[in-house]
């Protein structure tokens, strides 16, 4: 699937209108050193106790590393790229029918990470998108606590990090420092 930055279209695009069949979406992320997994879900309205179990998934692709210390920026690139290209290809939808892209990504672990990926987002997506990054860290410890950041998260697979909360919003990390520095935590 050949795909473009800066604004021109990805191929499955010239097949489509310009706001896309599928509605409004959002697109969701987890990038790790092992794989990268991208959903793409429809827009609908937020309540703890109304939402619908299981999620309703438009579509789903996985791809390899997305973690820029491991494959470099440019690979890890290409692969958030694809998987994203792929996942709204799969829903019918195109990157004007997406609302929100939220990229919880091993390696970003410094504000300059999140804005080199910010900005390489902001080349891909129109202006109305909000873009999210965190580290995935971040992300597994909201999936379990729906949303509210207090707490501690241990992910321990390729890679190893802790990362935890308190409810007055101070946050500490141990490990997760990338392959140079070695997974202590």
């Amino acid at each position: 699937m050949k795909r473009y930055r800066n604004g021109e279209i990805w191929d499955f695009e010239n097949e489509m209108s310009v706001n896309g069949d599928g509605g409004e979406v959002i697109l969701g992320l987890d990038g790790g050193t092992t794989s990268t997994v991208c959903i793409c879900m429809p827009i609908m309205p937020f309540s703890l106790n109304l939402l619908p179990d299981p999620l309703p998934v438009l579509a789903r692709a996985v791809a390899g590393c997305s973690n820029h210390n491991s494959v470099g920026e440019t690979a890890a690139r290409e692969t958030l790229e694809e998987v994203m290209a792929e996942a709204l290809s799969k829903s019918g939808s195109n990157r004007f029918s997406v609302k929100a892209v939220c990229l919880a990504v091993s390696g970003v672990n410094h504000p300059t990470d999140q804005e080199r990926i910010l900005n390489w987002l902001r080349d891909i997506f129109p202006s109305h998108v909000k873009l999210f990054v965190q580290n995935d860290a971040v992300a597994a410890l909201a999936s379990g606590t729906l949303g509210k950041l207090h707490g501690c998260v241990l992910i321990a697979g390729t890679g190893t990090i802790s990362y935890g909360f308190t409810e007055d919003g101070r946050e500490a990390r141990a490990a997760g420092a990338g392959p140079i520095l070695g997974d202590l935590g």
